[in-house]
């Protein structure tokens, strides 16, 4: 009895250590789940929570005291708790996204559930990470991918993936809808005059206008910098869609108010239907865009449906780009000359440069037919410096021809003039030929629409090297007469639409008298365009101060080739026709061309 009396308080003893060791142990676990990074809740059968720990209890936005029991009442968890029994069934781990809270203070979890069973209970484990800057992030991306940053429209990948929708339903139950291709006119020209600033909030204002009257089916999105798509799903018929294409041109057409400046800006708008006009995206879309360029060559600002005649039109143009980037590889241009005659001595002021091309038949072609093709493929600036090239080539015998006084002119497109990187180049290129001073560079209004990155930037870099400046066909472009007192020019030149039959037209005198004295007052010289009559001179020689004209009058273009066995033409094209009458000034070319020939 005594032995086993005195082992008793030794069992006891061991107890206790166990007791304190396994109670030492739950403390530590319970401290090390209290204060893990990931959120950790233990739901029972019901949903009610057991356990949350610290970060959970952050993540769900509960307060220290009784978490539990806040967690298992909480409205914005009543998801999580209704979801138990179905996690529980499924007897799986299963991973969800979490959405708590709205607005700014909204968190996104990322929670992995897991089914446990302990002491014959069955309880959900749940571990959370808060991925709220990870889903912000990945939200940004997905909308740069889907969504256009500055008019918040869907991007061409969206109205693409809408589009074969529909075209899937169409072959099933024959809906119709329809794509039209938007081009705001003229908007690199008012990106250039009011900044990119008022350009970008002019695109913002543009696609609100656009959107206001369209449905939920329908879809608008910008594809590119000034060029939207809109689709129309469903329509009845073209006559609706020719309606409501008419009303948005008519919204559209009032001005837009940006930074304290009014704005006006016209689009041009092609649309194809479908099925009319294509059973595929891009079939429909090529076609809106063909139409739209026919609306654009047409005069711009207005709308135009496909039809088939525009695909011949697309093909005859492919023919002409395929053959104006093998002339060039192959040097198949050349130059004529038209003189600039001092109309009251007639005598050569200076010569114009004019490209041709020859085609694989060896004629030659306007540059109607290729220079603005030229511009807008991005060939102008090699077929500029092959102009140049031909000059030097010829400048002996310009100088035999026209007197080695005689300014030489060669036309750059606008878009060339506002290109610093091509101007600095070709400035180059005009002062290695020797004579920079003998050049005059004629640039359209257009170019003076950016007057003040043009006067700042490109004038300087041809005024140091001692070569004029020529604004071409005044009078049809962007410019006021107001704004010649803003340019920096050396000749203007009147665009022959001021001058044809000017003698009957009396409103035409009046701008070219405005035209005439401010031009004057401001130190340009005047040049008259056009000139194909005698009574046209005859008006210029006595109502007005004008003293130089080209035209038709005084000669056609000539080619240096013509020039080349003419020594007798030579001569006389350098006589000063001032001892003649003036009538028969004409007639005496007219028998020196028929000598070259």
């Amino acid at each position: 009895m005594h032995s086993h009396a005195g082992r008793q308080p030794q069992i006891t003893a061991t107890n206790a250590d166990d007791r304190c060791a396994a109670e030492a142990e739950l403390n530590l676990l319970r401290d090390v789940l209290k204060l893990l990074p990931a959120g950790v809740t233990v739901q029972d059968e019901t949903g009610h929570f057991l356990l949350v720990n610290d970060s959970a209890a952050a993540q769900l936005g509960l307060c220290d005291h009784d978490r539990a029991t806040a967690a298992s009442s909480s409205p914005h968890l009543s998801e999580r708790r209704a979801s138990v029994p179905e996690l529980l069934r499924a007897g799986r781990t299963a991973v969800t996204e979490e959405c708590i809270g709205d607005g700014e203070a909204r968190q996104v979890l990322l929670t992995t559930h897991r089914p446990i069973r302990i002491a014959n209970r069955n309880l959900l484990i749940a571990a959370s990470a808060d991925i709220t800057e990870q889903k912000a992030f990945e939200d940004q991306l997905f909308r740069s991918a889907y969504y256009d940053e500055l008019t918040g429209l869907p991007t061409r990948r969206v109205i693409e993936h809408r589009a074969n929708v529909l075209l899937k339903q169409q072959n099933d139950d024959g809906g119709r809808f329809a794509l039209a291709f938007l081009d705001i006119d003229n908007f690199k020209h008012i990106n250039d005059y009011y900044g990119h600033a008022t350009g970008d909030a002019l695109l913002a204002a543009f696609a609100k206008r656009l959107g206001r009257e369209l449905r939920d089916s329908d879809m608008l999105a910008r594809i590119s910098g000034d060029e939207f798509l809109l689709l129309l799903s469903p329509i009845q018929s073209m006559h609706e869609v020719k309606d409501f294409i008419e009303a948005t041109l008519h919204r559209l057409s009032a001005p837009f108010f940006i930074d304290g400046s009014e704005i006006f800006a016209s689009t041009s708008i092609g649309v194809s239907l479908c099925p009319d006009h294509g059973n595929s995206y891009d079939i429909l879309c090529q076609n809106a865009d063909l139409a739209m360029y026919r609306v654009k060559n047409d005069g711009k600002g207005t709308a135009a449906f496909f039809d088939a005649s525009m695909e011949h039109e697309a093909l005859a143009r492919m023919k002409v780009e395929q053959a104006l980037r093998l002339a060039i590889l192959e040097k198949r241009f050349c130059c004529a000359f038209q003189a600039k005659v001092d109309i009251r001595t007639h005598e050569i002021k200076g010569i114009e440069a004019l490209v041709r091309l020859r085609d694989n038949e060896g004629v030659i072609q306007a540059p109607g037919t290729f220079i603005n093709l030229a511009v807008e493929l991005g060939l102008i600036d090699e077929l500029t410096l092959l102009v140049l090239a031909e000059i030097v080539r010829s400048i002996d015998l310009i100088n035999e021809t026209f007197g080695p006084d005689a300014t030489i002119s060669i036309n750059v497109a606008a878009k060339q003039a506002g290109n610093a990187h091509f101007m600095q180049s070709f400035a180059l290129a005009l002062e290695a030929t020797g004579f920079p001073k003998r050049f005059m560079i004629e640039v359209t209004e257009d170019a003076f629409v950016t007057k003040t990155y043009f006067q700042d930037e490109i004038l300087p870099i041809l005024r140091k090297i001692g070569v004029g400046i020529s604004i071409d066909d005044f009078g049809i472009g962007y410019s006021s007469l107001s704004a010649l007192a803003d340019i920096t020019a050396d000749e203007i030149k009147i665009d022959r639409s001021f001058i044809t039959d000017i003698h009957q037209r009396p409103r035409s005198q009046g701008i070219l008298r405005a035209i005439e004295s401010l031009s004057e007052a401001l130190g340009m010289t005047v040049i008259a365009e056009g000139i194909e009559s005698f009574e046209e001179l005859a008006y210029l020689q006595a109502a007005t101060n004008i003293r130089y004209a080209q035209g038709y009058y005084f000669s056609r273009p000539i080619f240096l080739e013509e020039l080349r066995p003419a020594p007798a033409f030579v001569s006389e094209a350098r006589v000063s026709l001032a001892s003649r009458p003036v009538q028969e000034s004409r007639p005496a070319l007219a028998r020196a061309e028929r000598y070259r020939r």
